[in-house]
């Protein structure tokens, strides 16, 4: 079975367009449940308005089958909590000039 160590390091090849970052270190996977038959993820975007939900949901899907050979990967998108530049790791952080 596939660890969500390495779903996330997949997901690390999710690129969020706007920011050019991954989304892992930009703090947009709430939660990753691999289980035998599927994985489950919550994620979530920066703004509500964010017009590439579709293609972040689409490359979680794609790449998660490709890499763990998973057929069904179920990704859903959450709003609560609210995502913040918190949830950003240290390295993206600095990428893109906040403060740590």
């Amino acid at each position: 079975m596939v660890s969500k160590s390495d779903c996330l390091e997949s997901l690390k090849k999710v690129i969020d367009p706007e920011i050019g970052l991954n989304i892992v270190d930009v703090g947009l996977i709430y939660r990753i449940e691999p289980f035998e038959d599927r994985i489950e993820v919550d994620f979530t975007l920066t703004s509500p308005g964010c017009p590439l939900a579709d293609t972040i949901m689409n490359d979680i899907t794609t790449v998660l089958r490709e890499d763990s050979g998973i057929e069904t990967v179920l990704p859903t998108l959450v709003w609560n909590p609210p995502w913040s530049i918190d949830f950003m790791s240290e390295e993206a952080r600095l990428e893109l000039g906040y403060p740590i």
